[in-house]
């Protein structure tokens, strides 16, 4: 399960805030680095300084013994410091203590300098000191060595550090306030959206306002608008559907009412038996009606965006369909016939709405065809499949051809059909990218439909 989002401008200040301090902490420690370098080389170059002082006191005695000749003041400004410990110690060639205290050998890894001087680090008793060994010149193989404990070198770090390392939170921390201040004034936009749609009515569908928000929030507006027409139409869609619903259910209902009335004042049998049998029709009527509203709402285009389209064979599918309707053309006398070819015959579409839609077509074919007449239903793939159903019912006029799939449109005398079964068959038609047209009959007699079929 994902976490939650969170605020958009507590992440925004966190991905913008945190490189800023990891920044802040790597530069800090290279600047703990470079404060010690500095620190170390100025304070390195001194104590270089000081032996190269104490060197040229080194005398050689005609004794063939060095000897350091060292006054008070050159001592008091050489070895004497408000902060560091200076110490140093003068070695003969035979590696005999001359003068001084003990200051430990340079380790074997310490670099030596072209001058043959050695700079290292060293524990003494008093604590770590900075050391440097360097030959004489006055006697070969001789050697002096000096040491300085590290405070002033630690003392200079810390300033050189403090020097570098204030200015720079403190620029971090402006620029964290600025960061702040433009990531709420960046987000703005989208605050002023929030309000914006927070107060509208919920029956204001109408699109937002896409220049009013940066271009980076562009294409959010954009799906919320098409969502906003998206649910448009299916609120178009269903206040149709109450409308034709309300309309349609209102006069078969209000006749019932009126049978039912009639029933409960009719005291002879045989005309009580005469008015349950009209209930039952009405019923019937009023059963087919609901289940018609309820098909042409369900083939809406909105309402049907997610048909799975499969491979559907019209010879299997027209074939079984022809069947189902044989009883009742037999009742009416009627000769129902199927011409199809004996290759499968192939579309992709949604079987049962498919069979939906011939079923109104059939059901039209035989309610309206004359008595003893022929309904013929063909199945063609030349040059793309079609399907035709030819009845002997009433001619349907030029003028008329195109207004019979409007909802509730009847032809003048055609009986009490509900107006909907070829509006629903039209919009399964279109729902499968196919065309429904109607033509005479080739006999002359009745009309013909014809569905055809995009090519597979």
């Amino acid at each position: 399960m994902r976490p939650e989002a969170g605020r958009l401008r507590t992440q925004l200040l966190r991905w913008l805030l945190v490189p800023l301090l990891a920044l802040l902490a790597v530069d800090a420690a290279v600047s703990v680095w470079v404060a010690q370098r500095v620190a170390q080389s100025a304070q390195d170059k001194a104590l270089r300084e000081i032996a190269h002082e104490l060197g040229l006191m080194v005398r050689l005695e005609p004794a063939g013994t060095l000897a350091l000749e060292l006054p008070e003041a050159a001592r008091r400004v050489l070895l004497e410091d408000p902060e560091d410990r200076v110490s140093f110690e003068l070695v003969s060639a035979r590696g005999q203590r001359l003068a001084g205290e003990a200051i430990p050998l340079p380790p074997p890894q310490a670099p030596s300098l072209r001058t043959g001087e050695v700079l290292y680090d060293v524990q003494l008793a008093h604590g770590p000191v900075r050391a440097v060994q360097m030959p004489l010149a006055a006697e070969p193989g001789a050697l002096l060595r000096v040491a300085e404990t590290r405070h002033q070198r630690d003392a200079i770090a810390r300033e050189i550090l403090t020097a570098v390392i204030v200015p720079q939170v403190l620029l971090i921390a402006l620029a964290g306030l600025i960061v702040r201040a433009g990531v709420g004034r960046g987000l703005r936009p989208l605050k002023d959206l929030q309000r914006a749609v927070a107060a509208r009515s919920h029956k204001d569908l109408s699109p937002l306002d896409e220049q009013q928000v940066p271009v980076e929030v562009r294409p959010l507006v954009q799906s919320v608008n098409a969502l906003l027409q998206r649910l448009e139409q299916v609120l178009q869609l269903q206040s149709r559907f109450i409308a034709d619903a309300a309309h349609q259910l209102k006069t078969p209902v209000a006749g019932l009412k009126a049978h039912i009335e009639l029933l409960a004042r009719q005291p002879e049998p045989a005309e009580r038996e005469a008015l349950i049998a009209r209930l039952m029709m009405g019923a019937e009527r009023l059963s087919r009606l609901v289940s018609q509203l309820l098909s042409l709402a369900r083939n809406e285009p909105e309402a049907a965006r997610m048909i799975d389209f499969r491979p559907v064979d019209l010879n299997a599918l027209m074939l079984d369909i022809a069947a189902q309707w044989v009883p009742q053309a037999l009742k009416r006398g009627i000769d129902l016939g199927l011409d199809a070819p004996e290759a499968p015959v192939s579309v992709h579409g949604d079987a049962g709405r498919l069979r939906e839609l011939f079923d109104n077509l059939l059901d039209n074919a035989i309610r309206y065809s004359q008595e003893g007449g022929h309904v013929t239903v063909r199945v063609s793939d030349a040059p793309t499949p079609t399907v035709s159903v030819s009845d002997d019912g009433p001619r349907i006029p030029p003028e008329q051809q195109q207004r019979v799939f409007e909802r509730f449109h009847r032809l003048l005398g055609s009986g009490e059909g509900s107006g909907l079964g070829l509006a629903i068959a039209q919009e399964i038609a279109r729902l499968h990218d196919a065309r429904i047209l109607v033509q005479d009959d080739a006999d002359g007699v009745g009309n013909r439909f014809i569905v055809v079929f995009a090519a597979v």
